[in-house]
């Protein structure tokens, strides 16, 4: 049995899926459908930058999505009939929208439209709510939450044992750091976001978002997606858009999905999309099970080839 896991936000650059714009058609495709759609050139801002301006919220964000997803077509259209439908997928925050895609849960079109506007609303609350974000490494949950809980701030990613982000004004995570390194953490590292993103500062976001998300048609899975918010698949289409309504400020329950799926003992992934930081997670979530990365063409000739 194999997984799909999808990229979620950061994990831009320059260049991304330039080499599968040039040699698969799949590829060119979702490319083409994401300028039409947006009425701007993202795969121009893509190929060749500026960073600054990919990096903004809202280019990363529909960015990424029209990377994972041309990766994703490119290998389906690769392996045609030995195309192997996966047993569950998943996708960190932004990446959960090209798991759905995938899925065929949501047309690509009103997806790449949706996190476009998804970051900005996240853009505009982050000037109304200033805050940031902080990576603790080297301590439980209980202890962060603990902290949390002492400064006044919320936990915003449980990503993988040891590893957890939390969200809140500046001033307040500046003392959790100072605490979880006293408490034994190896490193508390503020990460270079615009926002405290997935916490209570995103509420006045979740709420515009939720009527762009009510103009928009879900569809049942055509295979099952684990939800951030709940750490189990989606049971049906009105869940779908409730839970995405609640991810934006909400945490990412990410090592508790990924140990829902290796429950059921699937115990091989293919990670689409720009990095490798699920790759990176999963090794400290269980560091037997296999994963190999879509980004690259010679990645996708690899997986179909069986290489």
């Amino acid at each position: 049995m194999v997984s799909y896991l999808f990229a979620g936000q950061g994990s831009q650059y320059i260049g991304m899926g330039k080499d599968l714009y040039q040699a698969f058609p799949a590829a060119r495709e979702v490319f083409d459908r994401a300028d039409e759609a947006l009425g701007f050139s993202l795969s121009a801002l893509c190929f060749e930058g500026p960073q600054p301006e990919l990096t903004k919220t809202n280019n990363s964000q529909p960015a990424i999505l029209t990377m994972s997803i041309a990766c994703f077509e490119s290998m389906r259209a690769c392996a045609g009939n030995t195309f192997e439908l996966p047993a569950y997928v998943a996708g960190l925050s932004l990446g959960e929208y090209s798991a759905l895609v995938a899925a065929e849960a949501v047309s690509f079109t009103d997806a790449v439209k949706l996190v476009r506007l998804r970051g900005q609303f996240m853009e505009e609350e982050a000037r109304k709510k200033p805050g940031t974000m902080l990576s603790i490494i080297g301590l439980n949950v209980s202890e962060v939450t603990r902290i949390c809980q002492e400064v006044g701030a919320e936990v915003a990613n449980f990503n993988c044992p040891g590893q957890t982000v939390i969200s809140g004004q500046e001033s307040a995570l500046t003392k959790a750091g100072v605490i979880a390194k006293e408490r034994g953490a190896k490193l508390a590292v503020m990460l270079e976001v615009s926002g405290a993103f997935h916490s209570s500062f995103m509420k006045g976001a979740a709420d515009k978002l939720a009527t762009e998300l009510g103009k928009v048609t879900f569809r049942n899975p055509r295979f099952p997606v684990v939800s951030n918010v709940t750490a189990q698949p989606f049971m049906s289409a009105g869940e779908i858009q409730e839970n995405l309504i609640k991810q934006v400020y909400s945490s990412v329950r990410w090592e508790e999905s990924m140990r829902y799926i290796l429950g059921k003992g699937v115990s091989h992934f293919i990670e689409f999309g720009s990095g490798k930081v699920l790759k990176g997670l999963m090794r400290r979530i269980d560091a037997n099970v296999s994963v190999v990365n879509a980004e690259k063409k010679e990645d996708i000739e690899k997986i179909v080839s069986g290489v």
